[in-house]
């Protein structure tokens, strides 16, 4: 392998003028040289930098011709490096035969793809073992490398020994595949090479190419197993360089090619293949390069902050509903995408030749299964093939029909198939899309009975699915510049169909019992997964994407072929897909007026079960860990009530006999201490006994009691709630002004987050207030260690002991990349939310210590605070408050409005918190 030609070579580094410097240097200085030595090295190293990276801010894109410019400089610098040791340091004017050396670039550096600040992997490779002359001049190299701070892999070995490592070890034979000759003896280099061929790669191909695969399976998984996530690796990632350099190495192991553009001559890329691998791999490596720029260090890992400054970098600009990180992140995606489709293909034509060579050889030679035909098609081995080259461009329909086929076959799609599906994607024009046979193989794909999920994902990769749904096209790779999402808005959506899929066909019941009851009751199925489909298609437009959506939908309900009903239901499915998760996780599911109000909206059990089940979808679809325990219980409580309403027309009890009910409950649970009810029940109020579910106030009542006895009348009680997915702290003490807002504080001092909360006050006086928490990974705090934290945090922020505000600022939160975004604070009043309550949320960056300053707040507009909703969405928080003046009464003056909100901005801002770190 040769270096590629690099433009303007003597701009980066002038060898010529290098050496003869440090020659100058020996001369004058003799054995004191070596500072000045190293100084001349390390400016030329300096220069050649800084004229690579002005190339880079003018040609941002350069992502090949950067790399192999550093590789170039790398090459020129070690070529100097040993000369000056050969001739000045250990010269030898007679060398014997074991005194020859032969500098080898391995690696990335052998690829001559090489960041700003990649290591440099160099083989020394000797003809004997411990010649002292060649020992001398390898470490002498080295330690002026590493004086240059230059990060090194090196390796020094005979030719004998490198035979039997890399027969040993797959990355020792990995990095010899794209060894190449740097400086020094090349029939060393010569007989390396064709001893690697014959002893080494001859006959152990089948061998590299599992082992490959396998390595990459691991390194994806360890990557999270998706193109789409939304921090991806350049380097690693599923979809990154080390996806495209596999395919170059099986191919060149396979084939023997020197150069990716020959894959092309042995039959495994077309043209247009290798042109979009090409485009593919300088993209990303002109990412890294700007990655590599702009930390100063070898930085894989395109985080939020990062995304930013590589756009700029990189000369994206915003356009309409897009800011100019979307843009450039929606390109990365396609590039990713497109990776993912080349290995595809690639690897399918691998084992096509494994699978020719097997049948030609050994027990069954001579012996094929015979092939089946399919509406036309070749089924064969389990994959379905067209049966010819015009076979789509004589009709496009079957563009469409490939896929539905596939899916309800159960089969694979072959891949020389697959490459005539990307070339022939283009005939998909209007009157394809307006095709009724067209639509309804599409529909039933979409509903597919067995696995629509990977039969989509294929049709998006192949370009088909964006070309027949354009509006699906819009947000094909379109990622959400927040860390809430953590994949593209297609993978989402198609990991929600998966999902949907996968509960109709009873595979999720465990975390969706009620879905999992209620699908097979939907008035049309093929609705609700329209619905999953178009939920937020119209993302990134700019305005409302739901109300954008939901037009959408009446536009693609009837070319669908769905019904005028089937229609509506989507469209208001699309309309309100965020309704059901915004009542459950920000409103009191205790307050009727919360029921009355979402009951209202959704109006039919029907459009329940379907909103129900979208939500739950969607929701788990946004990425691991997102859907937990208590987003389910949530939920099922708000389907079970509104389900209740809408079977009855009413609510089955009046308050009085649902007060009741609850008393005669928990008696049954509290057993042989059921006199509690009379005896403490009669001091809390109607509220108490509506808001709290019966297991709650059971033991709140036995811990009231047992309050009541303790010497400084405080109780702290803790116990872990399986079914809600957290830990329940109930706190019991005599009421007093802010004492919310210091056990907020206690609580998250102990590092916990509060999920939900109630407080409530008795006659007697005492407060009784109930918080859901969990940790920093939303399960619930489980160690005797956490609970004890837990407890003293809360006794020590209402004892007053020390100042809350600057530990609480202090504390990092989980996900310190949350300062990677702005979110303006933003205040919003309801006073029809609630009969009771003025509901007040509060939306701000997620932050320490944000809940207990807004609860401060709150305390200081002298409110009272009455129950508290906690949800997270990445870097923000939405904090919802039902909240009544010092009278019990509502919150409705004007003035008063605004100086409550004045007050939260204040506690919300970011300016805010910088000042409390600073303290």
């Amino acid at each position: 392998m040769t270096l590629p030609r690099v433009p303007g070579q003597r701009a980066i580094i002038d060898r010529r003028a290098l050496a003869e410097r440090i020659a100058a240097l020996v001369e004058e200085r003799g054995d004191t040289a070596r500072a000045g030595v190293v100084e001349a090295l390390r400016d030329a190293l300096e220069q050649g930098r800084a004229e690579l990276a002005r190339r880079l801010s003018e040609k941002p894109s350069a992502g090949h011709e950067i790399t192999a410019g550093h590789a170039f400089l790398t090459d020129q610098l070690l070529r100097v490096i040993h000369d000056h040791v050969t001739a000045h340091v250990y010269p030898a004017a007679n060398r014997t035969s074991g005194e020859r050396l032969a500098i080898l670039a391995v690696g990335g550096y052998g690829r001559a793809e090489m960041a700003p600040h990649s290591d440099v992997d160099i083989a020394f490779i000797t003809p004997t073992r411990r010649a002292p002359w060649c020992e001398q001049v390898i470490e002498a190299m080295l330690y002026l490398l590493w004086d240059l701070g230059l990060k090194v892999g090196h390796s020094s070995r005979t030719v004998a020994d490198t035979m039997r490592h890399a027969k040993e070890d797959l990355t020792i034979r990995t990095a010899l595949l794209e060894g190449r000759l740097v400086w020094g003896d090349h029939a060393l280099y010569e007989e390396l090479r064709q001893r690697f061929w014959a002893e080494v790669a001859r006959g152990s191909e089948r061998d590299f190419l599992t082992r490959k695969l396998a390595e990459r399976s691991q390194r994806h998984k360890r990557m999270g197993d998706s193109r789409y996530v939304v921090e991806p690796n350049v380097k690693d990632g599923k979809g990154g360089l080390r996806d495209l350099q596999t395919l170059y190495w099986i191919g060149k192991y396979m084939h023997r090619v020197e150069t990716a553009s020959q894959l092309v001559d042995v039959g495994l890329f077309t043209k247009s293949e290798y042109r979009s691998f090409r485009r593919a791999e300088g993209f990303l490596l002109a990412v890294r390069c700007h990655m590599h720029v702009i930390t100063g260090r070898a930085e894989d890992r395109l985080t939020f902050d990062l995304q930013r400054e590589v756009a700029a970098a990189m000369n994206f600009a915003e356009r309409p509903g897009k800011s100019a990180v979307e843009r450039f992140m929606q390109y990365y995606f396609m590039q990713a995408k497109r990776v993912g489709t080349l290995t595809g293909i690639f690897l399918a034509h691998i084992d096509d030749e494994f699978a020719r060579k097997t049948a030609r050889s050994g027990f069954f030679a001579g012996w094929t299964q015979r092939p089946r035909k399919l509406k036309g098609y070749v089924v064969e081995a389990g994959r379905i093939r067209a049966p010819g080259e015009d076979w789509f461009a004589d009709d496009p329909v079957r563009l469409i029909e490939i896929f539905r086929l596939a899916e309800a076959e159960g089969l694979e799609i072959h891949p020389q198939t697959l490459r005539q599906i990307d070339r022939d994607a283009k005939h998909i024009d209007a009157a394809v899309r307006d095709d009724p046979r067209a639509n309804a193989l599409f529909l039933d794909l979409l509903a597919g009975r067995n696995d629509p999920e990977t039969a989509l994902r294929w049709m998006n990769e192949a370009g088909v699915f964006g070309r027949f749904v354009p509006d699906f096209g819009r947000v094909n790779a379109q990622m959400q510049f927040d860390m809430y999402h953590h994949y593209t808005v297609d993978e989402h959506t198609i990991r929600a169909i998966g999902l949907l899929s996968q509960i109709e066909r009873g595979l999720l019941e465990n975390d969706h019992p009620r879905a999992t009851r209620e699908i097979g009751k939907v008035s049309s199925r093929r609705a609700l997964y329209v619905a999953v489909l178009l939920h937020d298609i119209a993302k990134g437009r700019g305005g409302d994407h739901s109300v954008l959506g939901a037009d959408i939908a009446r536009t693609l309900g009837p070319r669908f072929g769905l019904g005028e009903k089937e229609t509506e239901l989507v469209a208001w499915l699309v309309l309100e897909h965020l309704l059901m998760s915004r009542t459950a996780q920000k409103r009191d599911l205790t307050d009727p007026k919360t029921i009355e109000d979402f009951v209202a909206e959704v109006r039919t059990l029907d459009r329940l079960r379907n909103l129900a089940i979208l939500t739950a979808v969607d929701i788990r679809a946004v990425g691991p860990g997102v859907w937990n325990s208590w987003k389910g219980q949530l939920l099922g409580e708000l389907y079970d009530a509104a389900a209740e309403r809408l079977r009855l027309g009413h609510k089955e009890k009046g308050r009085a006999q649902r007060v009741a009910a609850k008393k005669d409950a928990v008696r049954a649970l509290l057993g042989a201490q059921a006199g509690l009810v009379e005896e403490i029940g009669a001091k809390l109020g109607d509220a108490y006994w509506v808001a709290e579910p019966e297991d709650i106030i059971a033991r709140n009542l036995v811990q009231y009691a047992e309050a009541r006895r303790i010497e400084d009348r405080l109780s702290i009680h803790c116990e872990v709630d399986e079914e809600r997915g957290a830990t329940l702290v109930s706190v019991i003490a005599p009421d007093h002004p802010g004492l919310f807002y210091r056990m907020a504080g206690g609580i998250h001092l102990a590092g916990a987050n509060i999920i939900d909360a109630r407080i409530h006050t008795a006659a007697s006086g005492y407060a009784i207030d109930n918080f859901l928490v969990q940790d920093q990974q939303a399960g619930p705090l489980c160690e005797d260690a956490q609970i004890d934290r837990l407890k003293k945090g809360i006794r020590e922020a209402l004892a007053g002991t020390g100042n809350l505000v600057p530990k609480l600022a202090a504390r990092p939160l989980a996900h310190s990349r949350a300062k990677a975004f702005h979110v303006a604070p933003r205040v919003d009043f309801d006073n029809s939310a609630s009969n009771r309550f003025t509901v007040i949320e509060v939306t701000a960056r997620d932050r320490p210590a944000l809940l207990n300053r807004l609860a401060h707040a709150l305390y200081e507009a002298n409110l009272i605070v009455h129950s508290a909703h906690i949800t997270a969405y990445g870097e923000s928080a939405a904090d919802t408050f039902y909240v009544t003046d010092l009278t019990g009464g509502k919150v409705s003056a004007p003035e008063r409005l605004a100086e409550i909100e004045a007050r939260l901005l204040e506690a919300a801002s970011d300016r805010r918190q910088e000042e409390l770190e600073k303290s």
